[in-house]
C-alpha cells in the first residue's frame, strides 16, 4: 500500500525566533600542539550555515514549502551571509539589524567526523530590539497558515504572547520550540515541542509512562494549549493532546552521526505538514522520520521533500494506517500502542523468542506470522534470559542490537524486550488477538497458550524452514575456527 504524501508546495509557514550562523571548520588533526596538550587541526574547509530559527526555515524550505523567517541580527558580515544562504534556497527574510549587538555565531571545529571544539560569539540582544522586528514582521503574519516560534533565549522572543495573540487573530496555528523552565509565556499556543529534559524541568521527573501522561495533561490544562509533542531521543516521541490517549512513535532505527539541529527538523516538518493540510498524527509521523534522517548526517543539516518521501514510504511498509511506524518500544509504550490498535479494529499478532542471529528461518516465520493479522509484535528475551536458555557465550548479539535488526523488518510493527524467561506476564498485560510460534509441535507446546485462549484469543503454530537455526549457525562458525 502506498501512503499519501503532503503537498508541501501548497504550505506557507512563518518562523519567528533567534537567528544564528553556524560555522563548521573541517580538517585533519594529525599531531598534538607543542604549546599545549591539544590537537592541531589543519583546516581544509569552512561551511557557514543558518542556525537556530534560520535552520528551522531552511528545513521548511528544503521540504518544498514556502517560508518567511523573522529575527534579530547585527549589522555585520554574518548577517549578510545568513540572508544570502536563506534567500538562495527561497526563504524570504525579515531582519531587524541591531546597531549595538552582533549576529550570534557558533563556530565548530571538526576532525575525522568528530566535533572537537565549539566557540560561541554571542551577546544577548537588548529587550527593546524585538520592537523593531515587530514593526517589520507584523504585516507578514496574515500570509501564513502556521507560525513557528523558535526560542533559544537569545532575546528575539521577549514577548511570545504578542505573537501568539496576533496569530490567533488571523486564525493561524502556533507551534513553539520552547526554552527554559517557564512555559507560562507560551500560554495559548497550539503545540509546544519540548525534549524530555525540557519537559521534566517544568513538571518534575517522570517515573513511568502513566506519570508522563498525567503530568503532560496537567500542563496542557494549565497552559491552555492543545498538545505537547515530547521528543525522547532513542525512545522516539510522544504526542499528548487534551483528553486523549498518548500517541507514541518509537525512534526509527538509524546510526546517529550528529544530533545538531534535530529539534529544528522536527518542528519544521511538523509545521510544513500541518500547513499542507495534514492532521497532527500524520504530521508527527513525518517529523519522526525526518528526525531519523537528519541525525544520520554530520552538522546542521536539512531533509529534502523527496528524501523524506522515500524514507516515509519505506518505513510505512505494510502498515494499514497513515501514521504508525515500526520500531522498538518499552512494554508501557507497547501497551498503549496495542490499546490504540484495538480501538481501530486492528487484529494484533504476538510472537516471541531470542532472535539472536536473524536468519532465513526467522524471516520466513515472521512473514507467515504477519499474515495472521494487522499488527505484529515481536518480544525478545533479555540477554540474561538468553544465556540461561542457550548457555555460555550466548547471546551473540546484545538485546539492543537484536531489537534494532527486528525493528528494521517491514513485517514487524513493534518489538520489545520482556523480563523473565517467558512472556507470560506480557501476554496477560497486552492480550494479543493471536499468539504465534514456529515449530513442529501442537499448540499445547506454546508457552502462554492457556492464557491467550482463556480471554478468547487464538494460538497458531507456523512452519519453520528446515535445517536453519541459530545454534547450527554458531556451531558451524566454531567448527570453521577450529579447522
Amino acid at each position: 500500500m502506498k501512503h499519501t504524501f503532503p503537498n508541501f508546495h501548497a504550505a506557507q509557514v512563518l518562523v519567528i525566533g533567534d537567528l544564528m550562523l553556524d560555522s563548521f571548520y573541517y580538517g585533519r588533526a594529525d599531531r598534538i600542539s607543542p604549546e599545549a596538550p591539544v590537537p592541531v587541526v589543519n583546516v581544509e574547509r569552512l561551511d557557514e550555515l543558518p542556525g537556530g530559527a534560520a535552520n528551522v526555515a531552511m528545513n521548511i524550505s528544503s521540504l518544498g514549502a514556502h517560508c518567511l523567517v523573522g529575527g534579530i541580527t547585527g549589522n555585520d558580515a554574518a548577517a549578510e551571509t545568513l540572508q544570502q544562504r536563506l534567500n538562495s534556497v527561497g526563504v524570504n527574510t525579515v531582519f531587524h539589524q541591531s546597531a549595538t549587538t552582533g549576529t550570534i555565531i557558533k563556530r565548530r571545529v571538526i576532525s575525522n567526523h568528530q566535533q572537537l571544539l565549539r566557540l560561541d560569539f554571542e551577546t544577548p540582544f537588548a529587550s527593546e530590539e524585538w520592537l523593531g522586528l515587530k514593526r517589520l514582521a507584523e504585516p507578514m503574519v496574515a500570509e501564513s497558515s502556521v507560525m513557528v516560534l523558535s526560542d533559544y533565549n537569545k532575546g528575539t522572543l521577549v514577548d511570545p504572547q504578542y505573537w501568539i495573540k496576533l496569530a490567533k487573530q488571523h486564525n493561524i496555528t502556533v507551534l513553539v520550540d520552547p526554552k527554559g523552565s517557564d512555559f507560562s509565556k507560551y500560554r495559548g499556543a497550539d503545540v509546544i515541542t519540548p525534549n524530555m529534559s525540557e519537559f521534566e524541568s517544568v513538571v518534575g521527573k517522570t517515573t513511568s509512562e502513566a506519570d508522563l501522561m498525567n503530568k503532560a495533561q496537567q500542563l496542557i490544562e494549565k497552559l491552555d494549549i492543545n498538545a505537547l509533542l515530547i521528543t525522547r531521543s532513542e525512545h522516539g516521541m510522544s504526542l499528548i493532546r487534551k483528553g486523549e490517549m498518548e500517541f507514541h512513535l518509537p525512534a526509527v532505527a538509524k546510526e546517529v552521526a550528529d544530533v545538531t539541529g534535530a529539534g529544528d527538523t522536527v518542528i519544521a516538518t511538523l509545521a510544513a505538514a500541518l500547513a499542507a493540510g495534514e492532521n497532527i498524527e500524520k504530521a508527527v509521523t513525518l517529523a519522526n522520520v525526518a528526525a531519523s534522517i537528519v541525525v544520520s548526517k554530520l552538522g546542521t543539516s536539512t531533509v529534502s521533500g523527496p528524501e523524506l518521501e522515500v524514507e516515509y514510504q519505506r518505513h510505512q511498509g505494510n502498515n494499514n494506517t497513515d501514521h504508525s511506524i515500526a520500531g522498538s518500544v518499552t512494554v508501557e509504550q507497547l501497551k498503549l500502542a496495542v490499546e490504540q490498535a484495538k480501538q481501530r479494529g486492528e487484529k494484533v499478532v504476538f510472537t516471541n523468542g531470542c532472535f539472536d542471529i536473524l536468519h532465513a528461518g526467522h524471516v520466513s516465520y515472521l512473514q507467515q506470522a504477519r499474515t495472521q493479522g494487522d499488527r505484529l509484535i515481536v518480544a525478545i528475551n533479555t540477554d540474561e534470559s538468553v544465556t540461561k536458555l542457550k548457555g555460555k557465550g550466548r547471546p551473540i548479539n546484545t538485546a539492543d542490537r537484536r531489537l534494532a535488526v527486528l525493528a528494521g523488518l517491514a513485517t514487524v510493527d513493534w518489538v520489545t524486550c520482556f523480563e523473565g524467561d517467558t512472556p507470560e506476564d506480557l501476554l496477560h498485560e497486552i492480550q494479543p488477538d493471536v499468539l504465534v510460534k514456529g515449530g513442529d509441535y501442537d499448540k499445547q507446546g506454546v508457552v502462554g497458550w492457556e492464557i491467550v485462549e482463556a480471554y478468547g484469543g487464538e494460538v497458531k503454530v507456523m512452519g519453520m524452514v528446515e535445517n536453519c537455526s541459530t545454534t547450527a549457525i554458531v556451531d558451524k562458525i566454531n567448527q570453521n575456527k577450529v579447522s
